[in-house]
């Protein structure tokens, strides 16, 4: 049950072999002309692990990590990281923040301040990620995260707060919504991803942007899941690639940031900031949990409850959707969710803590304060 105080201090050594497998990779052939078609180009690729190694400040980001209080717990055998920043006002409102893969609680950075007036903020590294790895079990569904982030908001000795969280963080958002609506008061989501039934009259009188949403949903399944099948058959077979070389954990996470931020991003740094994506990227590298937080990946794909059909939320929803990128369909998530708040707005993507601190910000303080 204990609680202890927790501080980032990578080890000078770590650092400079990071430094030192960076300047060293062997880099590949590649056919000339097809962009981003095939994956990360390996000039691109060359130029960003090349600021890794000789531009990017990892000890200027390890001290602004530090600068959040940051605490550890054991939780059904799994230690779980989190940042715990503690408003000035007493009567605030306890948020836990839930990131995607492949993110961190470092995702979050940009949207602490904007925040820490309303709210008591819990951020969190997800189990197998980052400092709350490596996973020390098989097991870890998004239903055990749940319940493991329930009872941590327990510890905290919050008894009703609200859940913030994208991408896949969503999902768990959306399930201790289900578990624990006593304790929930709302939950807030971006990066949701919707889908229809096989009813036909699921497709009636779609907007246009509804339809561009659906072909982006379809898109994804067909041309874009080579990531989600390789960590949800094989993860430790991929793990040892990821463990042994920077330049291939920094290729496997920068080309879900080209795919998943705004659209009319040309490259990633277009959409997020680069050194907090290196920052992110330093964290799974140093912690080495490139191949606990694929496992995620393996146990959602073989948990039998994953995609069984379960009862409609009822802990009042707010959704923030983006227009470039966003897969979400009002509809299907009001089927889902008990929608009570729904925003629409046109720049950023599936990491908008991250693309649009301010936008995500204002949204999280008008949803919940609307339930106050």
């Amino acid at each position: 049950m204990s609680i202890r105080p927790f501080r980032i201090d990578v080890p000078a050594a770590d650092l400079d072999d990071l430094r030192d497998r960076l300047r060293r990779t062997r880099w590949g052939a590649q056919i000339p002309g097809q962009g981003w078609t095939r994956g990360v180009p390996a000039d691109y690729l060359r130029d960003l692990a090349a600021y890794w190694a000789d531009g990017y400040d990892w000890r200027k980001a390890e001290a602004e990590l530090n600068a959040l209080p940051q605490f550890v717990t054991d939780i059904d055998g799994q230690r779980i990281h989190f940042a715990h920043v503690r408003s000035a006002d007493p009567d605030a409102t306890p948020l836990l923040l839930v990131h995607d893969w492949p993110a961190s609680f470092a995702a979050f950075a940009k949207v602490v301040e904007p925040l820490a007036d309303a709210f008591h903020l819990v951020i969190t590294d997800t189990p197998g990620v980052a400092y709350s790895g490596p996973l020390t079990a098989p097991g870890w569904t998004t239903g055990r995260i749940a319940g493991a982030f329930t009872e941590l908001m327990a510890r905290l000795g919050y008894d009703r707060y609200g859940v913030q969280g994208n991408g896949g963080g969503a999902w768990i958002a959306a399930e201790m919504g289900r578990r624990a609506p006593e304790q929930v008061i709302g939950v807030h989501l971006n990066g949701l991803i919707t889908f229809p039934s096989d009813d036909p009259a699921d497709f009636a009188g779609l907007t246009e942007a509804e339809q561009q949403r659906l072909a982006r949903l379809q898109e994804f399944r067909d041309d874009k899941m080579g990531f989600n099948h390789i960590q949800s058959t094989r993860p430790d077979t991929l793990a040892h690639a990821l463990h042994d070389s920077p330049a291939g954990q920094l290729a496997w996470i920068v080309e879900k940031f080209k795919e998943w931020t705004d659209a009319a991003a040309e490259l990633p740094e277009d959409a997020v900031d680069r050194d907090q994506l290196l920052t992110n990227v330093s964290l799974y590298w140093f912690t080495g949990t490139a191949g606990s937080s694929a496992q995620l990946y393996y146990e959602m794909a073989h948990d039998p409850t994953a995609f069984a059909p379960k009862p409609r939320g009822t802990v009042p929803t707010g959704v923030i959707a983006t227009a470039t990128t966003d897969v979400a369909i009002r509809r299907f998530a009001d089927r889902d969710h008990n929608v009570v708040h729904w925003t629409e707005t046109e720049r950023g993507g599936n990491f908008l803590a991250m693309e649009q601190p301010q936008v995500l910000a204002d949204d999280i303080r008008a949803f919940f304060g609307t339930l106050a």
